[in-house]
This record gives structure tokens, C-alpha cells and sequence, in this order.
């Protein structure tokens, strides 16, 4: 939904980067600092396109989310996304840069 936050894209046969653990520290981040976020699941029966996120995670090792703004007729000369959005999201991405550290520090995977 527009003017409702960053979207985080997820995809069980992984055409996606994203992964429980890569999500934790956005979730922390905007729970913290009241920003909005979103979640967007695409069912295993529907085909869908992909990100060069899993190829970035894979060849780099590094931990990886997909993520967007919600966008109206994506690709079409009248696409759409709200203002609230770009503005969110820029704040969520720089308080992640800030904040990334000491949550990183902080989290214990088995």
C-alpha cells in the first residue's frame, strides 16, 4: 500500500535475497524509530521476476534484504509511488547505516 512504508520482498524459492536473519536488523530499526514497513510474501505457485539480490549475496557473502517502495503499474508510463515513502525509507536506510553495528553486535544465530 502506498504512503505506507518500505516494502521488504520475500520469496520461499528464493528469487529473492531476503532471508529471516538479512530482516532482522530493518525490523528492529523501524520498530524503533516508528517507522513504517511492509511486508510482501509472493506465493510459491505464482511465477514472479527477481532482483540481482541472491546473485549480490551469493558471490559476495554478504546478508542481504530486497526491498522497495510500493509502486503503482510498475514499469508503465504512468507508474506511481507516494511522497511519504521516498521519505520514510531514506530515513530508515540512514539509521541503518548508524544503527547497523551495534545491533549486528548484538545478534546470535545458531
Amino acid at each position: 500500500a502506498m504512503h505506507k512504508g518500505l516494502v521488504i520482498k520475500y520469496n520461499c524459492n528464493q528469487r529473492y535475497a531476503t532471508t529471516m536473519i538479512s530482516t532482522y536488523h530493518l525490523i528492529s530499526i523501524a520498530k524503533d524509530n516508528n517507522l513504517p514497513l511492509q511486508k510482501f510474501v509472493v506465493k510459491n505457485s505464482m511465477p514472479c521476476g527477481s532482483t540481482i539480490g541472491p546473485i549480490l549475496s551469493t558471490r559476495c557473502g554478504i546478508r542481504t534484504v530486497d526491498v522497495g517502495c510500493p509502486q503503482l503499474s510498475m514499469h508503465s508510463i504512468r507508474e506511481q509511488m507516494g511522497v511519504k515513502d521516498v521519505a520514510t525509507s531514506t530515513e530508515l536506510f540512514k539509521l541503518y547505516f548508524q544503527q547497523f553495528p551495534t545491533i549486528d553486535a548484538n545478534l546470535k544465530c545458531d
